[in-house]
């Protein structure tokens, strides 16, 4: 451990001894979040909305902090690359990548960085700590008014606790150079609460050739004030991470016997990356406001072709992020009635700012740059106004209209000079605008207490990077290309049911459909935006909690989606009609249990089908199956835990590609399946202490 890590855990436990002089049970208040246990008739707006709470997240095991998205029925989050570099998610038909078409938030900050040097929508969650997270709202679908960017298959609201019912001390421990230090309380005050919290984590992982030697440290302190009908809180973040990489391998590689699964063809591969932030919330009895600044760095180091593009340096580049973010919201609610029904109308105001000092791909050798391919200065705002209405008919019947306009500004500023390919970069700057309004909608019908039925439509919209706007000459080649639009429109709809009885069923089913009318993104990892075609996804999801014999809780996720092209594609109308990485089918189950005399554990199961890899279809994926467990025994003081990772030891695999990359020795590229094979098996054992 650095100086600095040392002295963090020494300053937290001082300040737990001196701060915390009652044992839990002496008369403080405890937060308690139902989360499936809530009963969202007659308040959720689609049947794909749900609430996650603590006590069901305490019991999943995760390997990776952004597998606590897989909490959102359906999703999926897999990793292609080291454990410091954001998941790749898939959900409803979609490949995701790192976050398009998904809106995630924590707190009152966005989640989703967009024009980011990775990829468009980037959502790294590793600066969550996963036992202050109150809660997981989610909603699937562009029926939600004070959602926009990124949100066409959904969006996530992750809300982290204000106070904490007792302190904790964690120590983990696990194979592969694992281990985990945690400490986290809150301080009571006259007018409010303090909480701190501090996560300290080390991995080498399971891989042949490498370490990945993650680094990360994560802090936490927030202040909370409660005047009467106003509360107050401001929150200051801190997240820093360095790591190796095994990044995704040629099958042919592993079929020679020239490395193992678990091998590199390119050793030199990782990333850096921190994210600081100073938060601060209002709330009242009409009024919600929040304001955020941001500020994020990331250097990443990858290399998927190998020799292919450089047979005498290799292949491997670095992507550069490094920017400030400033937003915030505010929101009205007003309370009414119109002839006799309950109204209720929320006016709000969104604001975001990007001021992006730098954002790049280079052409490296062992993590040396030795050549700039695209590199400029981006400053992107945007500002939205929303408006809901909800009107309450009857005791059963409800409407929700929703009504969004965005306003998008672009400014990328690229550098008077010559790339490493002779192309000119300053012919990729410049300014673009963009506007777009959107309508959304939902009807409502209660069939009893423990019942309700649902019709929901609306736009929604995702943007493009800004470099795509812009550019004009591909860096690559210097061929002239065409600009892309800025803001791309979706179009949903969707049925479904609800059926919920306290202590019993918690149950939703949902057929929808989506239309994109571009599928256009940013490829970070050649600096060159890829254009795509319209397309449409339909599918349905069924998702069931079942409380049985008080201490046991079943729960199923089944979703199956179709995803297709729907125009032909202008440089080849002979491609097929697959979209390539889209999901059809995904599968998961839990059981759960928190047993008499201190005994708790969890079973999940998650399994997802095979996906087209390019688009006639003719190369697919396998599927992937992963079984998870989590066992431990409390007290009233310690807990102990074990989780057993990916407890059949499969091999299958997190994520596969198609695509030419070329080795060394081989004398032309080679179209190839590229894949990240699952971690093997791995225990870890947890101690925490409570005070």
């Amino acid at each position: 451990m650095s100086r600095l890590e040392l002295l963090a855990v020494a300053v937290l436990g001082v300040i737990a001894s001196a701060t915390r002089a009652d044992p839990p049970g002496s008369g403080l208040e405890e937060i308690v979040v139902s989360g499936r246990e809530l009963n969202l008739v007659g308040e959720a707006l689609s049947a794909s909305h749900g609430v996650i709470g603590q006590a069901e997240l305490q019991l999943r095991p995760i390997l990776r902090t952004g597998e606590l998205l897989e909490a959102v029925p359906g999703l999926v989050a897999t990793q292609h690359s080291g454990t410091g570099k954001a998941n790749q998610y898939f959900l409803r038909g979609f490949n995701l990548d790192h976050g398009t078409d998904f809106s995630t938030s924590y707190e009152s900050m966005p989640v989703n960085m967009r024009t980011h040097g990775h990829g468009q929508g980037y959502t790294d969650l590793n600066f969550v700590i996963p036992e202050l997270v109150q809660q997981i709202e989610y909603r699937k679908g562009t029926y939600y008014a004070d959602v926009g960017d990124f949100s066409g298959a959904g969006a996530a609201r992750i809300t982290p606790f204000a106070r904490l019912g007792h302190g904790q001390l964690e120590a983990g421990i696990g194979e592969d150079g694992y281990y985990r230090l945690l400490a986290l309380d809150s301080i009571g005050a006259r007018d409010g609460d303090w909480l701190y919290a501090l996560e300290l984590n080390r991995y080498d992982g399971p891989w042949t050739d490498i370490q990945e030697d993650v680094q990360k440290l994560n802090a936490t302190l927030r202040r909370t004030w409660d005047t009467g009908d106003n509360r107050f809180s401001l929150m200051a973040m801190g997240y820093d991470n360095s790591w190796n990489s095994a990044d995704q391998i040629p099958r042919r590689a592993v079929d020679s016997g020239l490395i193992d699964e678990r091998g590199s063809i390119d050793t030199d591969l990782g990333g850096e990356s921190s994210r600081y932030s100073l938060s601060g919330t209002w709330e009242s009895a009409h009024w919600n406001a929040s304001l955020y600044a941001i500020r994020y760095d990331l250097d990443l180091w990858s290399n998927f072709t190998y020799e292919l593009d450089d047979p005498v340096n290799g292949d491997q580049f670095q992507q550069v992020d490094e920017r400030a973010v400033y937003g915030g919201e505010l929101a009205y609610r007003l309370d009414g009635a119109l002839i006799g029904a309950r109204v209720h109308n929320t006016l709000g105001l969104q604001w975001r700012h990007d001021d992006i000092d730098e954002v790049g791909l280079y052409r490296t050798v062992v993590r040396h740059e030795v050549g700039v391919i695209r590199s400029d200065a981006v400053e992107q705002s945007s500002v939205a106004l929303f408006w809901q209405n909800e009107i309450h008919w009857s005791d059963r019947l409800r409407s929700v209209v929703g009504a969004r306009a965005d306003r998008y500004d672009f400014s990328v500023d690229a550098p008077d000079a010559v790339n490493i390919n002779g192309v000119a970069l300053a012919g990729n700057g410049g300014t673009e605008d963009d506007a777009i309004a959107s309508l959304k909608g939902s009807l409502v019908r209660a069939l009893g207490e423990h019942a309700e039925i649902y019709a929901s439509a609306g736009q929604g919209f995702h943007s493009n990077d800004a470099r795509g706007t812009t550019t004009r000459l591909d860096p690559s080649s210097g061929e002239a290309v065409d600009p892309v639009d800025p803001l791309v429109r979706s179009l949903g709809a969707e049925i479904g049911a609800r059926l919920f009885e306290a202590g019993k069923w918690n149950a939703s089913i949902s057929l929808w459909q989506l239309e994109l009318d571009s599928e256009l993104v940013f490829v970070g990892d050649a600096g060159t935006t890829e254009p795509s075609r319209e397309s449409e996804r339909k599918g349905a999801e069924l998702t069931a909690y079942y409380h049985f014999g008080g201490a046991w809780t079943l729960d199923l996720e089944y979703a199956v989606a179709d995803a297709q092209f729907t125009s032909a594609d202008p440089s080849d109308p002979a491609l097929g009609d697959e979209v390539p990485g889209s999901i059809d089918r995904v599968f998961a189950a839990g059981l759960s249990a928190r047993l008499g005399e201190g005994w708790f554990g969890s079973l999940r199961l998650r399994h997802f089908g095979p996906r087209a890899l390019e688009e006639s279809g003719d190369v697919e994926s396998d599927s992937s199956t992963v079984l998870n467990l989590r066992a431990g025994y409390e007290l009233e003081r310690w807990r102990v835990t074990l989780d057993v990772l990916n407890l059949l030891d499969s091999d299958d695999h997190d994520i596969d590609y198609f695509y030419e990359s070329q080795l060394r020795g081989e004398s032309e590229p080679v179209a190839d399946l590229h894949y990240h094979v699952m971690e093997p098996r791995t225990l870890r054992l947890y101690a925490g202490y409570r005070f």
